[in-house]
């Protein structure tokens, strides 16, 4: 719980899965199942649930316990914590389009460690305005999700504004949208469907180990169900 302790302390909130084996004491069941702990100094939350996903291959549950400094139930219920985890997987979409989008499969031009933090804070830097852009546009029409902002479309405009050095100077007027959300709020991208994909070596050890095993790569439309489970308070 050492990283997790090293998280709270630079004032970043977490949501991480922690190990079946731990079984974390019971000090306080708050309305929305999840329950207060402790590790050591640091208090958490920990959320415990029972997700089952179905597809047309049939029905697959887990039990999950997770565990987060986010302490307000009232404000961060159980479920939306959840609902959140599931979607961490969207971390592959962020290096997809970093090294798609803004990088164009490029390699970094530095020959130094100095010139590659460089270029990489930059790109950070980049992708996360952009993202806030997104967010920041979505946010004006209500019930809009971000996922549906197109990250390509948000950098193809700023970069024209880079072009043609637009809105150097600042206008009286603060637009909260601006011309990039005006873009991405055009161009919205279709509701994401919920889908899963077996995982799979992609390159495996050996060139023929295909031969004798069956992977399967297609996508599924799946359904989701979470099932928040209630514990005991520890004596």
């Amino acid at each position: 719980m050492r990283f997790l302790a090293a998280v709270a302390a630079t004032e970043a909130a977490f949501l991480a899965r922690l190990s079946a084996a731990r079984k974390p004491p019971v000090l306080a069941r708050f309305d929305d199942g999840s329950y207060l702990s402790r590790f050591g100094a640091l208090e958490v939350r920990i959320i415990e649930c029972e997700i089952t996903i179905t597809t047309s291959r049939g029905r697959q549950t887990g039990l999950y316990r997770l565990a987060t400094n986010l302490l307000d139930h009232h404000r961060y219920p159980a479920s939306d914590l959840v609902s959140l985890y599931h979607e961490r997987w969207e971390v592959e979409s962020a290096y997809f389009a970093i090294k798609k989008s803004m990088l164009g499969r490029r390699v970094l031009r530095s020959k130094t460690w100095a010139g590659i933090a460089q270029e990489v804070y930059a790109l950070l830097s980049a992708y996360q305005v952009l993202r806030i852009a997104i967010a920041d546009a979505t946010e004006t029409t209500p019930g809009t999700d971000p996922d549906r902002g197109s990250f390509s479309v948000a950098l193809r405009c700023a970069r024209d504004q880079i072009v043609q050095a637009a809105g150097i100077i600042a206008d009286t007027a603060i637009d909260l949208v601006g011309t990039i959300g005006r873009a991405v709020l055009d161009q919205l991208m279709p509701t994401r469907r919920l889908r899963i994909s077996p995982r799979a070596v992609k390159r495996p050890l050996s060139r023929y180990a295909y031969k004798s095993l069956k992977v399967d790569r297609r996508s599924y439309t799946a359904t989701l169900s979470i099932n928040i489970l209630t514990p005991t308070i520890s004596p």
